[in-house]
């Protein structure tokens, strides 16, 4: 299996390093980072990756992975991306949206009539796009596997492993990874956390919501003008 994971500034690179550590251990996959250019990609709190292939050298696609964070808001509106994410899901057996990488899929034209989901501030603007916005961890229809926030993308990593190579082979790379979370508070939703939590989430999120609503406004638009 050719693992082929899209990396772009400004991306969450939780959501890139959890499904590759666990993707990677499997036997016989083959795993890049695929980037614009071979240049270095700072991710949004400022780490540094080092792109494997471009668009252009990357082999097919037998899965796709597309992370979230900021830099999915200007990828949704680059053509060139869509372009890539629109042929390569389509080849791919699996397709995976992380956090919001989900909205690159539906800017492509991807998730309309799908369920779908996302990070929990940004993820109602998916119906936006035509598709079915979903409040869960994880969610599969049909080869497209979408899910929340940051960690979870671990959690579709393990999904896919067990659904290609069968339940064993992913316990046990669960195991390797000593994957058994136990968060220290109570909580990690919006619907588990407590009130005031959510309201200065939220509260802290507003400027980049606000932001997202303004090119999730242009990436529909332009979508439409795609599709006549």
């Amino acid at each position: 299996m050719q693992v082929n994971i899209i990396i772009v500034p400004d991306m969450v690179q939780l959501d890139i390093t959890g499904p590759h550590q666990v993707l990677s251990l499997v036997p016989d996959w083959t795993l890049d980072l695929v980037a614009a250019s071979m240049d270095p990609v700072r991710t949004d709190r400022g780490l540094t990756m080092l792109p494997t292939q471009t668009r252009e050298t990357a082999k097919p696609s037998d899965i796709l992975v597309i992370p979230g964070g900021t830099g999915i808001d200007t990828a949704m509106l680059d053509e060139a991306w869509l372009a890539y994410v629109r042929r390569e899901a389509e080849r791919a057996q699996f397709v995976f949206g992380i956090c919001t990488g989900s909205f690159l899929l539906a800017s492509a034209g991807l998730l309309s009539g799908r369920r779908a989901g996302g990070h929990w501030q940004a993820r109602d603007l998916l119906a936006q796009f035509g598709a079915i916005p979903s409040d869960e961890r994880m969610t599969v229809d049909g080869k497209y596997y979408t899910s929340g926030g940051v960690t979870s993308g671990i959690d579709a990593a393990f999904r896919v492993v067990a659904d290609v190579k069968g339940e064993d082979v992913a316990r046990q790379i669960q195991l390797l990874l000593e994957y058994d979370p136990a968060p220290p508070f109570a909580g990690g939703t919006p619907f588990t956390s407590p009130p005031h939590i959510v309201a200065a989430a939220r509260e802290m999120g507003r400027p980049r919501r606000e932001k997202r609503e303004a090119l999730v406004a242009q990436a529909v638009a332009a979508l439409k003008a795609r599709h006549g």
